[in-house]
């Protein structure tokens, strides 16, 4: 009886993510004749996801993982600042991180889109200094617009946990790790990262996961860029294979996690006290 207020959430849950996720893992071995899917039993759709975009989902990865690190380490930066140097600043630090998540995905990319391009904000200030003499147009319609606005977008949801993890470290720890003789490397190396290794990994996971799965940053900002969200995106819209679209998905799925795992034993090695 204790658990009853529980069962309309696990139920919403139930209906609303873990039954679609099944029926697409279902339909990720079905098969596609003449434009409708025939339920079946093959792994040929995970097959040509590994033969024809495995070069795609390596590359998608790696995308990804940069991003999810270069977040996670600016949003270390940024939380630190937050809770041990900004002081009677910090809470309007932090309101400013709050206030960015109210903005639209939309109109962050559009923005950014715009900042970015060859008549774009930061090309005129740029070339107004003189430090160029024609714009860059490798910043929009490539992998590397596409690092900056994802970047941009998930740096808020970093910033939170890991400032999170960070309030739960007292100064008096700090303190007395310096007047022990510690040094602020030490510090930060034995005292402050092991104890917002959770933070550090919720960002990451968080950053990467998401990173993994967009596709309308490739599209808007990347120009279409080669990633696995675009592919996947395709299969169920214009070519109508959703069998083809869910292996994909889950074979990009699993890859992550796979990763995520590894990054998690990595970190939690590297930062045992």
């Amino acid at each position: 009886m204790a658990t009853l207020p529980l069962w309309p959430a696990l139920f919403v849950f139930a209906a609303l993510f873990v039954a679609p996720l099944m029926y697409f893992f279902a339909v990720s071995f079905w098969t596609v004749r003449a434009r409708i899917m025939r339920p079946a039993f093959s792994f040929q759709n995970y097959l040509e996801t590994i033969t024809g975009y495995g070069d795609v989902l390596v590359n998608t990865l790696a995308v990804a993982f940069g991003i999810a690190i270069v977040t996670t380490f600016l949003a270390f930066l940024f939380a630190y600042a937050i809770r041990f140097k900004l002081g009677r600043f910090a809470n309007l630090f932090l309101l400013t991180t709050l206030i960015t998540l109210f903005g639209g995905y939309l109109v962050k990319i559009y923005a950014w889109k715009s900042i970015l391009g060859t008549d774009g904000v930061l090309n005129k200030a740029v070339l107004s200094l003189g430090l160029i003499t024609e714009p860059v147009s490798a910043l929009v319609y490539s992998v590397n617009g596409v690092v900056i606005t994802l970047t941009y977008f998930l740096l808020p949801f970093a910033v939170l946990p890991i400032y999170g993890s960070l309030r739960s470290i007292e100064d008096a720890t700090l303190e007395a790790a310096r007047d022990l003789g510690a040094t602020s490397w030490p510090v930060m190396r034995d005292v402050v990262l092991p104890q917002c290794q959770t933070g550090l990994m919720t960002a990451f996971t968080l950053s990467f996961l998401i990173s993994v799965g967009d596709y309308v940053t490739p599209r808007f900002v990347g120009g279409g860029a080669a990633l696995m969200g675009t592919f996947i995106e395709n299969q169920f819209s214009f070519g109508f294979n959703w069998p083809l679209g869910s292996a994909m998905a889950f074979t990009t799925m699993f890859a992550t996690l796979l990763l995520v795992v590894l990054v998690r034993m990595v970190m939690r090695r590297a930062l045992q006290p």
